[in-house]
């Protein structure tokens, strides 16, 4: 239920036409209340007598009449302008009319909100027959689409000021002790980024980030930055349409994006600051030329960045685990071609791990070298992640084939699942880690098995869940298409199984391939499936599938290769 009275006063800037509008009504229709719209556009009175009674398909026709009855020249722009004008003037009329008939109460005031004096100056009226402002919502905003390269100055400042400036100037209109909420219209294009639209992205981004300190001061208050994505509205032309089909971005509906407006500002959302509704504006993909290059990534690592790594610990050091070192170059290679995204990596071999401690260089560098491209279908690469020490001497960590494609392979389903339990382990939980003798060495942000449905001398399957790390946690390795988090603790199942029939521990050493064809989730139940392929003194090898509860697979390791080690010196 939302928090709103009939004494509730709501500002909406932008609300008297479009998206923000039809939130507006719904808004209404919920809760009746008084609502001052905010809008640049002109309402008129009166239409002209010539315009009266024409609907918008002869409008035009009109306009052009009146013109050359006065001996004016009817250009395009000239006609085009004066039929704005009416038309604006009557969508606000109509929305007005939609709100009065919930029985709310508004007002609209024709004003620029980035013109401060003028918008204090109009507030401050209505605020004497309406009474104080006790809520804010925030939808006017300016679009000028452009590449970098291309944008001014201008584009930049009618994009940023409608949205950054125009809530500055808001919120100094009222006493933010009697604000009871503050919604602000932001973008996923300020969440995922976009091409062309880098002022856009960042003004949103600046509103997100306004929501999250506003709160902070003001915790009574109901703060949410809704990062809308692309909605089923006029700005949406059937062009646009059809792109975002390719780009598998699914458009909201009017009638759903309201109502989601109305169930974000409901009692139970009153914590959450920040929402995305939508589907990631997923790149274009980069088109690619035949030369093949090299490209060198250079990067500091430190402990205080990358929080998680405390609880990755052996042998008395934080150790990066090779899932986020492969991780890392994952989103560096994505990141670099746009629109493609990895569905297999080869021959992944950790050669020197990264240990937190005295040893740990100055900074590593990722190369990563194209080996073969295929425009708009594929691209095949080799990564490595070196680092120097201070001698000189090249040390090489990790490397890597990577193919990364415009399109993901169909999810296939396992054939041997098999999720019935046997009952021979009956640890649960935390039983598994930190807890003495042979358990794993993982702290919290790994600790995620929950059970062991069934071992046997030639398969594990487990049953894990990972909660989310918060962005800080996860520091300079960030989960994107591939988690390392839920990779690394994948693999615990060969750890358990080693432990269970031989007594050893293991770490890992070498995977043949990996495959991804959907992203594992977090805060929801999946499971490992572990093949055991071999075992020696010295080394295990097998097959991880990562699959829900009915098959489908998210991701599979085959040929996993891990190193045997003495428990005495993982813990030493």
């Amino acid at each position: 239920m939302i928090q709103t009275a009939p004494s509730s006063v709501f500002v909406v800037s932008g609300g008297a036409k479009g998206i923000t509008a039809e939130c507006t009504i719904r808004l209404a229709q919920q809760q009746p209340g008084k609502f001052i719209l905010l809008g640049r556009s002109e309402l008129l009175e009166t239409e002209p007598d010539y315009a009266q009674n024409s609907d918008e398909s002869a409008l035009k026709k009109c306009i052009m009449e009146n013109l050359l009855s006065q001996g004016e020249k009817p250009t395009p722009m000239n006609v085009q302008k004066i039929y704005n004008k009416i038309t604006s003037s009557r969508e606000i009329k109509k929305t007005l009319a939609a709100i009065e008939k919930t029985g709310a109460k508004a007002e609209y005031i024709s004003v620029d909100v980035t013109d401060t004096e003028a918008l204090k100056e109009k507030l401050a009226n209505a605020v004497q027959h309406l009474g104080p402002i006790t809520g804010i919502i925030h939808g006017a905003g300016n679009l000028a689409d452009k590449l970098i390269e291309k944008k001014t100055e201008e584009d930049f400042e009618k994009v940023y000021t409608a949205k950054v400036q125009g809530l500055e100037n808001l919120l100094a209109c009222v006493n933010p002790n009697e604000l009871q909420h503050l919604v602000l219209f932001s973008s996923v294009t300020g969440f995922y980024g976009n091409p062309g639209q880098s002022d856009y992205a960042i003004a949103n981004e600046i509103l997100n980030k306004s929501a999250h300190i506003f709160k902070q001061s003001y915790p009574s208050c109901h703060v949410v930055a809704i990062n809308w994505g692309a909605w089923d509205s006029g700005m949406v032309t059937t062009e646009l349409k059809k792109i975002f089909q390719e780009r598998k971005i699914e458009i909201i509906p009017i009638a759903v994006g309201a109502q989601m407006l109305v169930k974000e500002m409901g009692n139970t959302n009153h914590a959450t600051t920040q929402v995305v509704i939508g589907s990631p504006l997923v790149p274009l993909a980069t088109e690619l030329d035949s030369e093949l290059r090299i490209h060198r990534i250079r990067r500091q690592m430190t402990l205080e960045a990358n929080p998680f790594l405390h609880d990755h610990t052996i042998a008395g050091y934080p150790v990066l685990p090779a899932t986020c070192a492969m991780t890392w170059i994952i989103n560096a290679c994505e990141q670099q071609y746009p629109g493609y995204r990895l569905f297999n990596y080869q021959d992944f071999k950790v050669l020197k791990g990264i240990t937190f401690n005295e040893t740990l260089a100055k900074e590593h560098i990722l190369e990563i070298e194209e080996v073969s491209k295929v425009n708009l279908e594929r691209i095949e690469l080799k990564a490595k992640i070196s680092s120097k020490n201070p001698e000189g001497r090249i040390h090489f960590h990790f490397s890597a084939q990577l193919n990364l494609q415009r399109e993901i392979p169909v999810v296939p389903t396992y054939e041997s699942l098999n999720l019935e339990q046997d009952n021979i382990i009956t640890a649960t939980g935390k039983d598994f880690y930190q807890n003495g003798g042979a358990t794993l060495f993982h702290g919290p942000a790994f600790q995620e098995i929950k059970r062991v449905l069934n071992i046997s001398p030639e398969k594990i399957t487990t049953e894990c869940l990972w909660p989310e790390l918060s962005a800080k946690q996860q520091g300079q390795f960030p989960v994107q298409w591939v988690n390392p988090y839920t990779t690394d603790l994948s693999m615990h199942a060969l750890w358990v199984w080693t432990q269970h029939f031989h007594q050893e521990g293991c770490l890992p050493g070498k995977v043949e391939k990996f495959e991804q064809f959907a992203m594992i989730p977090h805060n929801e139940t999946f499971y490992v499936s572990c093949e055991v392929k071999s075992k020696t003194p010295s080394s295990a090898i097998a097959n991880f599938i990562i699959h829900d509860r009915q098959g489908k697979i998210y991701s599979r390791m085959l040929n996993a290769h891990a190193i045997i080690w003495s428990m005495k010196l993982l813990r030493s």
